[in-house]
């Protein structure tokens, strides 16, 4: 996607833009109209420069890791795993994870019979709370769109084959709710911890594009 390094924006004060330089790239078109939406909030009493710094402090906060401690406490603990299903937020509250945008989480669980995987048809929509950034492919107009026409060929090229048998389900999140997939526990891991089985859940496997390997699969992949 081009985006225009253009905008004309016209405000009475007499500080300065901070970051710039002869020697930096200019402020691109998005990056300039955050700026200005902030100033003119701040400048309308609507927020304060400390809330905006506090906010950013939580956005970056938040990664995988916090979803991977979710999906673990799922997997060995039945009583959290069906207050999970029934109420993502709720459940992730418990954990001290909050749901700072508002938004509801739904949380779906892959089976033997049906993978479930996440995308946002119209533009980024994402569980940020419990997992950060969006990953730019996310983003993408070309996974937007075939995610909901062809998710198998989707998958495949994620390195994903699931079984003609085994139902696929795809979820389009928006403003007011986001998904997090709950994904199979790998076999063989039986003998492992809570904290040893966080560490193996990762992103896109929580986004369902991917699935989580056993600890030995994953050690053999790094040897070949």
């Amino acid at each position: 996607m081009t985006v225009p390094d253009h905008h004309n924006h016209n405000h009475d004060h007499d500080h300065a833009h901070p970051g710039v330089t002869k020697d930096e790239e200019p402020y691109g078109y998005y990056a300039t109209l955050e700026l200005a939406v902030r100033e003119l909030l701040i400048e309308a009493g609507l927020i304060t420069a400390d809330e905006h710094r506090r906010q950013i402090e939580i956005l970056d906060s938040r990664s995988p890791v916090l979803g991977a401690k979710v999906v673990a406490r799922a997997w060995t603990d039945p009583e959290f795993k069906k207050r999970l299903l029934a109420d993502g937020s709720a459940a992730c509250e418990e954990l001290g994870i909050t749901m700072y945008d508002g938004a509801h989480l739904i949380v779906h669980e892959n089976t033997d019979q049906v993978h479930n995987m996440v995308v946002c048809t119209l533009c980024s929509c994402y569980p940020r709370p419990v997992l950060g950034l969006p990953p730019d492919w996310y983003k993408n107009k070309q996974y937007r769109a075939r995610a909901v026409k062809e998710p198998r060929a989707v998958l495949k090229e994620f390195g994903t084959t699931i079984r003609d048998e085994v139902s696929i389900h795809v979820h389009d999140s928006n403003a007011n709710m986001r998904y997090l997939i709950l994904p199979l526990r790998p076999t063989g891991t039986e003998h492992l911890t809570e904290e040893e089985l966080a560490g193996l859940v990762t992103r896109d496997a929580m986004i369902g594009v991917t699935v989580v390997k056993s600890s030995l699969v994953q050690t053999n992949r790094g040897q070949a």
